[in-house]
This record gives C-alpha cells, structure tokens and sequence, in this order.
C-alpha cells in the first residue's frame, strides 16, 4: 500500500505520458482517421478515449488503495498526495496539455475548450508540484468528469460523420438521449455534490497549514465554472433533441 507522501522532487511520469498520448494522436492523425477532410478532429476523439476511461480506472484504483480508504482513516480532502494519486495526475495532465495544443494549432477559435484545458492543467499542476496536497477530492471530481467519456466521444465522432454516413446518423440519434440524461446526472447533480463537499471542508478550516488559501479557493472557482459550463451545454444539447423531436413530429 502507498504512503502519503510528497515529493516535489521526484521524478515525474509526465514526460512518458507526453510521448504516449503525441504518439496515439499522430498514429490517429496519419492513419486511422486519414480519409477524413478534418482528420484532427477524429484524432482528438480517439486520443480523449485514450484518456477518459483509463483516467476512470487509475484514479478509482489510487482512491481505493489509499490508507484513507481503510474505516480507521477516514479520507481528507487535505492528505498529502500518494505516489499513485500523482501518477494520476501526471496521466491526465498529459492528455490535456496534448490536446491544448491540438486546439491551439488546428482550433485557435475555439475560446471555451482553450480556456477549460489551461484551467484544468492549472488544477493539477498546481496540486501536483505547488501544493502536493489535495488530490483526492480532484481525483474525485475526475472520475465524474470522465465518466462520461467513452458514450461523449462516440457520440462526437458520430456527429462528425453523420451527415455523410448513414450508420453514423442512426449511432447519434440512439446515443443522444441516453448519452444526455447520463451527462445531466454526473455533471449536473453529483458534481455539484461533491464540490460542495469540498467546499465545506475547506471553508471550516480543516485545510488550514496543508494547502494554501489561494490555492483551494482557485480550485474551487476553477471547478465550478466548469461545472455550470457542463451544465448550460447539456441544456443546450437537450433543447436542440426536443426542438428536432418536435420538428419531426410536423413534418409527418
């Protein structure tokens, strides 16, 4: 079982997992998705699946095999952060810095998934080297970040080619409601949950002499944006299901 431990000094699994993900999005890149008139869009998919699910499984591993997991030491939004909670972080610091940069390169227009990606790699940067506390709240609000990611990104990849193949079309409509009431749970009514259990502990102090006040107050902003963020875009996606249900419905 890891130790709670820190140490900003160690070394990091950050540079492997830049190589990993740069590799999975060239080799998306150049030949999975190289029929494709925007292939960078297909590789961005693909590289996201790569780190999603993956992402799920190695931080429910980290939480679970913490000494915080065990009935006699209850679990600390505080705790010092274990060898396996930043290898978590390095993981998922990767995938976004990889991704930022495809978005800087092929989307520099798109301001909103920029800006979630810089602030994201802020969070985890700043838990993982600045503070060395914390991580498992954030790793926490990961699994329920990324849990919808293996349904999103199939969901995505079908949008992309549903005008143009028929198969796709169908995939979009059956993945859309379910996919939808999925990310209305997670993203709207448990991550709102859990930061507001984050919230409470820092604000009665308990955080006090482990992480800074900046530190956790930016965390938390950061996280709520993103959230509300999350929320207004699956309202948005299920305005637009019901105004075409309905279309539909009058057009017959």
């Amino acid at each position: 079982m890891e130790t709670a431990s820190f140490n900003p000094s160690s070394p990091a699994n950050l540079p492997s997992f830049l190589l990993l993900f740069l590799a999975v999005y060239l080799v998306a890149y150049f030949l999975v998705f190289r029929s494709w008139k925007s292939s960078h869009l297909g590789a961005s998919c693909l590289m996201s699946l790569f780190h999603g699910t993956p992402a799920v499984v190695m931080a429910s591993h980290a939480l679970l095999t913490s000494p915080r997991a065990s009935a006699t030491s209850p679990h600390s939004f505080a705790s010092p952060n274990t060898a396996v909670e930043s290898t978590v972080l390095d993981f998922s610091m990767a995938y976004f810095t990889i991704d930022l940069l495809h978005y800087l390169i092929f989307l520099p227009n798109d301001f909103l998934f920029i800006v979630h990606h810089i602030a994201t790699l802020y969070v985890f940067a700043t838990c993982r080297f600045a503070v060395g506390h914390g991580a498992h709240g954030l790793l926490l609000l990961l699994i329920l970040a990324e849990a919808t990611s293996a349904c999103q990104n199939a969901w995505t990849i079908a949008g992309y080619r549903k005008n143009d193949v028929v198969l796709a079309r169908r995939v979009r409509e059956l993945l859309s409601p379910p996919f939808y009431l999925f990310y209305t749970v997670v993203r709207g009514l448990a991550g709102p949950v859990a930061l507001y259990d984050m919230a409470a502990f820092y604000g009665s102090g308990a955080a006090d002499g482990a992480i800074p006040r900046w530190a956790w107050i930016s965390w938390l902003v950061v996280i709520g944006c993103a959230i509300m963020l999350s929320v207004l875009w699956v309202l948005r996606n299920w305005v637009d299901w019901f105004r075409e249900k309905n279309s539909s419905k009058k057009s017959i």
